[in-house]
């Protein structure tokens, strides 16, 4: 993976450290003049006048003045790459993205599982997109939230009560004039605090970082008193205590551990519906952390009801809880354990109040969506990724989810209008929908199944009749059966939802993507797949769609072109991709003279080498050996571009490990039916002489 592929970033705004006067303790005792009293109580009201400008300046998040500072990025995106030959199909390795797709940041997450066959070659198979995975071994995208700690010198709470229980009685008997209405907006002033008598957003980080940006409100409090404070009826506490649990969690494995034990967990599950968003936020913000790389939380928090909370809670209209909640669901999702039961619980309800509004497919029309909606765009189709690498019964699910497919297709369609096809969200998009295709003609509907397949031999030959003078079996009838793939009566016009995996109109989307994509490899890894998906098999349909591709998008320049990567992942679904083509190809001689050049180019010159991959490699030879069986000028072409130096050396040459075997008998099925061609033996032995 390159570097290029990973992002890591703080979204922390910049800030300056203010200091405050406080009075000594000397004076805070009854032997100051009142004089001194009214001169302290100027300097301070300036002093916090001066801070309410500073503040003044600084960002908002979301639109709202919460000063809780959030990352959003903060864990390392990592990709599951290769899907390995196993019973079902794939396997779940995970590679590092050095730098996302998952929040990630998270990567999303995925790339292919890849058997090939053609004749004695073992037959080929899906590929799929998996699940985002932050750590070595684990599981799926991971996000924790981080509320910034700054390094103020004022003052601290119990200082500031001090002095507001020595001056209430004496501040309502001085002039108003004495102080601008300024000092008195909201919570902001610390003079404001001292009238008040308490601190009036006791538990908010916004709250603690106005109070004379006084940080003991948290460091005075321990983890017992804060799960304390979730179960009391004041908002204020509540907020105190979620907001110190987030705090504390942050990259802290034993405070996690900590809350858990003390039943920290089921009480903030019940704050994710609380009549106040701000304890919703602070709650969910907790729960983000809480989960973060720690399954038994995972658990806990699922076992207390938390996903049907959460998915309440997804009714408010406010883009900072919106973004916590689907960045824990994101989280729950990258455990292959946990995930048939979040899809089940969960994906109506993401698909009908955030996707669809969210890609612009629903009532209203979305122009553009600002940052905070993209966020909860991305962790919301993170999650789809994550659940539809599963297994078959979560893709069926989703496949049936009204209005799911079809607003992933119109995003992207959208994004590629907006030339905003680089963009994490597109990635998420693409990759659900080539995860979704995976072993799609065995998942699909029967009914569909066998609308695409048309009528059965039998009942092909039963119900025969003559087209003009020509038999039903003539050459000239069945080429005018197939000429016309613009129209096709076994789908609709214009498809929706699970139609869309196999329409023709699908083969025009990636296109578009692999031409537009520039810099996303995965997003071009994803509809590479996707296609390599659609024309996998022996299937009827698989062949048309590889027609489409091949005559009425003209994709064959494309992948040729993208076959100079270095990136062993895309290369790997790209080369599946081509193999089927080659199957499926009417004239397999101008098929062999466009790709078996190219092709040779990107074999190593023996078993020995590390790249590319032997994936790769046996679908190099796939497609090679779909050309040679069925025409001698790709032999010879292999013959006169030195490809076969290069099988030899596969085949022989290698460390006898079970992917290098697997490429060597690749390489020796192509040899064996180019040795059929008994008139380029002369060729053979000639190139045979010349390599030695």
């Amino acid at each position: 993976m390159t570097s290029e592929n990973v992002f890591l970033t703080a979204l922390q705004p910049k800030t300056t450290v203010s200091t405050y006067a406080v009075p000594s303790e000397t004076e805070l005792s009854h032997g100051g003049t009142h004089a001194k009293e009214e001169a302290r109580f100027k300097r301070v009201h300036q002093q916090v006048t001066l801070r309410l400008a500073e503040k003044s300046t600084l960002p908002r998040q979301n639109g709202s003045s919460d000063g809780s500072l959030v990352s959003e990025r903060d864990a390392t995106y990592m990709q599951q790459a290769s899907m390995q030959g196993m019973s079902n199909g794939y396997t779940t390795n995970t590679y590092p993205r050095q730098s996302v797709y998952s929040t990630c940041r998270v990567n999303g997450f995925e790339s292919g599982q890849q058997q090939v066959g053609s004749m004695t070659l073992p037959v080929m198979k899906r590929s799929l997109s998996g699940t985002l995975a932050t750590g070595g071994g684990g599981g799926g995208m991971e996000q924790e939230v981080y509320i910034k700690q700054q390094s103020f010198k004022g003052p601290a709470h119990r200082t500031i009560s001090r002095i507001n229980n020595r001056q209430t009685s004496r501040a309502s008997n001085m002039s108003s004039s004495m102080y601008g209405s300024a000092g008195f907006s909201g919570s902001q002033g610390n003079l404001a605090m001292m009238q008040q008598g308490r601190l009036s957003r006791a538990g908010s980080v916004r709250s603690m970082h106005s109070v004379g940006r006084g940080k003991d409100v948290l460091n005075s409090l321990d983890m017992p008193t804060a799960i304390n404070y979730l179960d009391e009826s004041d908002q204020n506490l509540q907020m105190l205590g979620a907001a110190y649990i987030q705090h504390e969690c942050y990259h802290n494995n034993d405070a996690k551990k900590q809350v858990n034990q003390l039943k920290g967990i089921p009480l903030l599950v019940q704050l994710f519906t609380s009549e106040n968003q701000e304890v919703q936020r602070y709650a969910t913000g907790a729960a983000r952390n809480l989960i973060y790389e720690n399954m038994e939380n995972k658990v806990a928090l699922i076992e207390s009801g938390g996903i049907p909370k959460l998915i309440a809670a997804l009714k408010e209209q406010d883009d900072e809880l919106r973004k916590n909640i689907t960045g824990i669901l994101w989280n729950l999702s990258s455990k292959d354990n946990l995930k048939q039961r979040l899809a089940q619980e969960s994906l109506a309800e993401l698909t009908e109040k955030i996707l669809i509004p969210l890609s612009g497919t629903g009532d209203q029309d979305i122009i553009e969506l600002n940052p905070s909606e993209s966020d909860i765009f991305f962790n919301t189709t993170g999650c789809l990724r994550n659940l539809s690498s599963v297994n078959e019964k979560t893709r069926e699910k989703m496949r049936g989810t009204r209005g799911l497919i079809d607003a992933l297709v119109g995003y992207i369609q959208k994004s590629l209008q907006d030339s905003k096809v680089e963009e994490k969200g597109v990635e998420n998009a693409v990759c659900v929908l080539r995860n979704l295709s995976f072993q799609l003609y065995s998942e699909i509907p029967q009914s569909a199944l066998l609308r695409l397949e048309g009528p059965s031999r039998a009942q092909s030959s039963s119900k025969g009749e003559a087209i003009g003078c020509f038999t039903p079996n003539s050459k000239k009838a069945k080429d005018r059966q197939n000429q016309d793939l613009t129209t096709f009566t076994e789908v609709s016009r214009q498809p929706t939802d699970i139609e869309w995996l196999w329409h023709p109109k699908i083969v025009d989307l990636y296109n578009q993507v692999l031409q537009r994509c520039e810099i996303n490899s995965t997003t071009r890894e994803a509809a590479a797949g996707a296609l390599q998906n659609i024309t996998a098999g022996d299937k009827r349909w698989a062949s048309i769609l590889s027609r489409v591709a091949l005559e009425q998008n003209r994709m064959l320049p494309v992948v040729l072109d993208l076959l100079r990567t270095n990136n062993d992942i895309e290369l790997r679904s790209l080369t599946g991709f081509l193999r089927n083509l080659t199957r499926h190809a009417k004239d397999k001689n101008d098929m062999a003279t466009k790709v078996v050049n190219p092709l040779l180019a990107k074999l190593p010159a023996d078993g020995r080498q590390k790249e590319p991959s032997s994936d790769v490699v046996v679908n190099i030879c796939g497609a090679l050996n779909n050309l040679v069986t069925s025409s001698m000028l790709a032999a010879r072409d292999i013959s006169f571009f030195d490809g076969l130096t290069k099988l030899v050396g596969i085949k022989t040459s290698h460390d006898n490990s079970p992917a290098k075997l697997k490429a060597a008998k690749a390489a020796a099925t192509v040899l064996s039916n180019m040795f059929q061609y008994k008139k380029l033996h002369k060729d053979y032995r000639s190139v045979s002489i010349r390599t030695t």
